[in-house]
């Protein structure tokens, strides 16, 4: 009898440490403290190795400044007001093309979704304006439009258009073939119909599109600030090159990163609100 308790423990003793191990396995794959502690290794490193460069002189400091000096020049953009100020005017850029680029996108993706007559007469044309790239159109707007803030919210709407339409598209044309076939049955009418079928089908990728398009704007904004611009974030990139200040332009790269990282964590978080939203309605 004793040896028999003794070897149920031995046995029940590996089967809790191997439960105990896959519960601390999956608290680790979801946790997203450990998440981001984890992405944040090659930055660090990346850091590091950035820092031995210089302090070693394997590359030019002239061409690569230290970390503190750029630290420094991002200090001096902030204190000084320059940074917040051209910032400012990017960030109300991308506020007005996004804007445009997105209702035009839900116009029309929209119509080529719910209406294939459409699709045959707007996609040949669509595809063809996705095809040529932001910089591809600025000599020809700058013809049209001159070099003033209407070139840049034009360059930036289109950017911002392009991934919504397809995404807004998509969500309607995906929408199940039994839900239309339902609304059909009922004989809903056009606001009913597009109320209780096509915006809960089509919210998800609209949100999804959101991502993308914003992500697409804040790069069409920086081309363009980069080329034709006398103020905003992507001149002051400029500006630092052409006097030969690389710890301002690398200030300036670090900025746009870590702006554009920020667009992209409140659209995640706008995507984790209504996860499951389309199954609720």
């Amino acid at each position: 009898m004793l040896q028999e308790l003794e070897f149920g423990v031995a046995k029940s003793e590996p089967q809790s440490t191997v439960q105990s191990t896959q519960t601390i396995g999956a608290w680790l794959r979801q946790s997203h403290i450990v998440q981001w502690g984890v992405g944040l290794i090659f930055p660090l490193a990346l850091l590091w190795l950035w820092q031995v460069s210089v302090a070693k002189n394997w590359v030019n400091p002239l061409l690569l400044p230290a970390p503190e000096l750029v630290w420094t020049a991002l200090k001096d953009l902030y204190s000084s007001g320059e940074l917040w100020s051209n910032l400012r005017v990017s960030l109300t850029r991308i506020a007005y093309g996004f804007s445009a680029g997105i209702l035009l996108a839900i116009v029309l993706g929209l119509t080529m979704g719910l209406s294939r007559r459409a699709e045959a007469y707007i996609w040949p044309t669509f595809k063809v304006i996705n095809l040529v790239p932001i910089v591809g159109w600025i000599p020809l707007l700058i013809l049209v439009v001159g070099i003033d803030e209407a070139l840049k919210i034009i360059l930036i709407a289109k950017a911002a258009l392009v991934p919504m339409t397809i995404n807004v598209f998509k969500g309607v044309r995906n929408i199940p073939q039994p839900l239309t076939e339902v609304a059909q049955v009922y004989q809903l009418g056009t606001w009913s119909k597009f109320k209780n079928l096509v915006l809960p089908g089509a919210f998800l990728s609209f949100i999804g599109g959101l991502r993308l398009s914003l992500a697409s704007a804040w790069g069409a904004l920086v081309a363009v600030e980069l080329l034709a611009s006398s103020e905003g974030i992507g001149y002051v990139m400029v500006y630092g090159r052409q006097i030969f200040q690389l710890d301002v332009v690398m200030a300036t790269v670090i900025v746009i990163g870590l702006v554009g990282f920020g667009f992209d964590v409140l659209i995640s978080l706008l995507q984790k609100q209504f996860r499951g939203w389309d199954k609720a309605q």
